[in-house]
């Protein structure tokens, strides 16, 4: 009963509440499909009292209301840690930043970089009867962003999944300062998991075959990985295990399929571990109070040494670019920022230094330019000037196209030039041939 009347005590409405900020704060919104709504609409009525208002946040979902005030620029500037094509687009408009992180230390930025905060606010599943709060799917590193804040605000939203976990999944209404009721909007949905192209489902038949009974599987979104996920799903694999930074709908068509069961994990036997989950409502459906899926910070999940102790782990990522060095640009194309580093660095190397473990860097061998309306190849002979490298040549394990997959690691520059434009579409491969010739890592010897 007491925590009933501390919550009275605490609620108020979502204009209250924001008068917390101050000109020339910082705020935290939250974390992708758990960011502020209420809240968020009652600080951009607020604009015009405010100036220089910095806000941190990532991976939205949908277009925040401060982000149509007029002459935003002036009163919040956008700092993401992970980017959507929403924030792309403010990138563009000029009052949007992306803050180069690797992911397994976000946590770690609060705590020991940051260490104060203005105002942290972001959406909470509803209290339940010990006094907590539930983070739902974006938990990741929101309780090191509540133990920096002066201030805490919570916007419920009864309509957040409760994700359980091991800890740091929850804040406790003693560490709440203010309690806003929200307009319980629907969970926000995650794109980029669209049908599977016949080249995803070529890569995604390459990297499958690698994938031995009772592996542990980490996967990003989009419909290359969606794809991976159910044909995993439509295999005979079993007694596999998840543990990724993000949770996406493809681990539940396996866990459907009854491909998962978490049985050879060394540790969190028989959970899939995860630092927060963005996908379609069967997704979030799945998670809620679901005692298999465990949530947890991602300075836990991503750590490099624990999952180099997971044998047969299985890393499946992306990319934008690769160059003829082994160079993975995943975050931006030139000086054109596309996402962020996220967690690759971490799987990449944890994958590789597991016993069996391999990281595969997934990615169609060309596209089609928009502009141009002219086919590019995604293997370039170095990359774009001023693009990002996410993963060094050094990191490098596994690369796979429609064309193939060739495994990087201990190749000499000339044997790693011949392999990955043997994964380049053909129609480039010429090209990459006399340009490798240029940069001195062709030999001869080497196919044509």
């Amino acid at each position: 009963m007491r925590y009933q009347e501390e919550y009275q005590q605490k609620l108020t409405s979502a204009s209250e509440a924001v008068k917390a900020v101050k000109p020339g704060d910082w705020v935290d919104y939250g974390w992708s499909v758990c960011t502020v709504n209420a809240l968020d609409k009652a600080l951009a009525a607020r604009a015009e009292e405010l100036s220089d208002v910095n806000i941190r946040g990532g991976i939205l979902t949908r277009r925040p209301a401060i982000f149509d005030v007029p002459d935003v620029a002036k009163h919040f500037t956008w700092n993401s840690w992970h980017m959507s094509g929403i924030e792309r687009k403010a990138v563009k408009e000029g009052f949007a930043y992306y803050i180069p992180l690797r992911y397994s230390e976000l946590p770690g930025y609060y705590r020991d970089c940051i260490k104060t905060l203005d105002v942290a606010m972001f959406q909470v599943a509803p209290m339940d009867e010990h006094g907590w709060f539930n983070f739902g799917p974006g938990g990741s590193h929101l309780k090191a962003v509540c133990e920096c804040a002066k201030t805490v605000i919570v916007e419920v939203n009864k309509n957040i999944p409760v994700c359980l976990g091991g800890f740091e999944n929850c804040v406790h209404i003693r560490d709440v300062n203010m309690i806003v009721e929200g307009e319980n909007p629907p969970m926000e949905t995650l794109g980029g998991s669209g049908a599977a192209s016949e080249v995803d489902m070529a890569v995604a038949k390459l990297v499958v075959s690698e994938i031995p009974d009772g592996a542990c599987l980490q996967l990003g979104i989009g419909s290359m990985p969606n794809a991976i996920g159910k044909m995993i799903a439509e295999s005979d694999l079993k007694d596999l295990g998840v543990h990724t930074e993000m949770y996406v709908d493809a681990f539940v068509d396996m866990s459907l399929a009854g491909r998962i069961t978490g049985a050879c994990k060394p540790f969190d036997r028989g959970r899939q571990t995860y630092a927060f989950a963005a996908g379609s409502q069967k997704l979030y459906d799945f998670l809620h109070n679901n005692p298999e899926c465990m949530a947890a910070p991602v300075s836990y999940v991503n750590d490099i040494a624990r999952v180099s102790q997971i044998e047969n782990f299985m890393s499946i990522n992306g990319a934008v670019d690769i160059d003829l060095y082994g160079q993975v640009s995943s975050e931006s194309s030139g000086i054109n920022h596309i996402s962020g580093a996220g967690g690759q660095q971490d799987f990449v190397m944890g994958a590789y230094l597991a016993k069996g473990g391999k990281s595969f860097i997934c990615c169609s061998s060309s596209f089609m330019d928009k502009k141009s309306g002219q086919l590019k190849s995604r293997i370039r002979p170095t990359l774009v000037e001023g693009s990002v490298v996410t993963a060094t040549r050094t990191n490098l394990h596994w690369l796979v196209t429609e064309y193939g997959k060739f495994n990087v690691k201990g190749k000499s520059s000339w044997e790693r030039a011949e392999g990955i434009i043997n994964l380049a579409h053909p129609q480039f491969r010429e090209e990459l041939i006399q340009e490798a010739e240029k940069m001195h890592i062709w030999r001869r010897s080497s196919k044509r």
